[in-house]
């Protein structure tokens, strides 16, 4: 077993604390919300470090990063999230390799990870032993994917608009090989955390009149909330939040 120390240790106690206070004042348990570790731009040491301190969902933001890292990875039974927004030529590379795409933000990407998922899944039984497959977990079954909201008006930020929401949504549902599971978004970076409560508000309340549109029990997920903000993300009804410098430190700038 790999050595914790007292340092990430005590970091990721501070973030369960913390997901368990909000959780107490947004009247929910801290169990129902899904605790993901950026692990990008941070060794395959650190990643180890923190599934072996009891994290077991990870988040990263780049194909070619993810590969760098897979040779010292994949005896851990963790599920790998992409975060980042996935090139049209490394679709068929993130199919094999993460376990839930995180970031669809048109139907153009949402219908080549479905081929890209097809193809994958009929490949003949030798293709478990190339490189790139992660475990036998990313080829079963459909993909999970979630849909990617705007909340940033940065013209250079990812994500559909919230009135182009239901058309993406009915888009995504009828492809056989992706399972929709809910929505994520980032909100505008500031100091003070209680500003982005009004982006976790409506991205929350866009999930709900989506669902109401839709008339299924779908989008049950919202994955939204990070290092600063995450506790009122919680209140506001984040399913999964996304902890990078909070757990890991500052990412390395190369």
């Amino acid at each position: 077993m790999s050595f914790i120390s007292s340092e990430v240790g005590a970091k990721l106690a501070r973030i369960r604390e913390a997901m368990e206070r909000a959780g107490v004042r947004a009247g929910r348990s801290a169990e129902e919300i899904t605790l993901i570790a950026v692990s990008k731009m941070h060794s395959a040491a650190q990643v180890r470090e923190l599934y072996e301190a009891g994290v077991c969902h990870f988040g990263e933001n780049r194909v070619q990063e993810w590969e760098s890292k897979y040779e010292f990875m994949k005896d851990i039974d963790a599920t790998w999230h992409m975060i980042g927004h996935v090139q049209g030529n490394k679709v068929a590379r993130a199919v094999r390799l993460f376990h839930t795409i995180d970031t669809i933000d048109t139907a153009a990407l949402a219908e080549r990870l479905d081929r890209a998922k097809r193809e994958f899944s009929m490949e003949g039984s030798d293709a478990a032993e190339r490189k790139e497959e992660l475990d036998d977990k990313v080829r079963a079954g459909r993909l999970p994917v979630l849909i990617e909201v705007k909340l940033d008006p940065n013209a250079s930020k990812s994500g559909v608009s919230g009135k182009d929401l239901p058309r993406l949504v009915e888009a995504v549902l009828p492809l056989r090989h992706l399972e929709l599971r809910g929505l994520m978004g980032v909100p505008p970076y500031c100091d003070d955390p209680e500003k982005a409560r009004p982006y976790f508000r409506r991205l929350r309340d866009l999930r709900d009149a989506t669902r109401a549109q839709m008339g299924k029990e779908l989008l049950l997920a919202l994955s939204m909330g990070m290092s600063h903000d995450f506790e009122i993300a919680i209140e506001e009804g984040a399913t999964e939040i996304r902890i990078g410098t909070a757990l890991f430190g500052e990412r390395r700038t190369a």
